[in-house]
């Protein structure tokens, strides 16, 4: 479980393909002090660290990982939001995350408001009922607030701090996202259902 706080960011520094799978080692300033079997958010997706070395760690992803999220995408030089799991003893400062991502989105439009900035993305229509304006969402493992949703789109603010601190920084209009929808949410739907 995680926070959507996001703790550093790492860059990949290589990509090795095994069959179906694809593992990647991440350099990052947080990389040695993790530890094997940890659980991990990387830009949203919670993968498992296998092996590490000096300041670099490495993850796999499986096939079904990799169909659900851009991490197919995923190349050499490409900067990493992570977050290590949440501590039952702090503060949930963004909201629960569990790291298993719903479905990608894409980036339409950005935007700079004199000092913070706006992102627009669009998303699977069937996904509408699990946004609400003013609700959670987890974009690349960042806790954000969405606004002007409708059934296909929504945006939202980025305040410096999460710009300077995130990949969002490297983030374009037709650049392809990990979206993690609110957790209560979808459970208070499928009581309904």
């Amino acid at each position: 479980m995680f926070t959507g706080i996001i703790e550093n960011t790492g860059c990949i520094t290589e990509v090795i393909i095994n069959g179906a799978n694809k593992s990647f080692w991440i350099e990052s300033p947080i990389s040695a002090e993790l530890k094997i079997d940890q659980s991990v958010n990387h830009n949203g997706v919670c993968l498992t660290v296998e092996a590490i070395n000096g300041n670099r760690h490495q993850v796999t992803a499986i096939k079904e990982t990799l169909k659900k999220t851009n991490l197919e995408s995923w190349k050499n030089g490409d900067m990493i939001n992570l977050e290590r799991s949440l501590q039952l003893n702090s503060r949930i400062d963004g909201h629960l995350v569990q790291g298993h991502v719903d479905t990608t989105a894409i980036c339409l439009k950005k935007i700079q408001q004199q000092g913070s900035w706006e992102y627009t993305f669009s998303y699977k229509k069937k996904f509408a009922p699990l946004i609400i304006e003013k609700g959670s969402v987890c974009v690349n493992g960042i806790s954000l607030t969405a606004f002007k949703v409708t059934q296909k789109k929504f945006t939202v603010a980025i305040i410096p701090y999460t710009y300077g601190h995130t990949n969002l920084q490297n983030l374009n209009e037709g650049d392809e996202v990990n979206i993690e929808f609110d957790l209560v949410g979808k459970y208070i739907i499928r009581v309904k259902n």
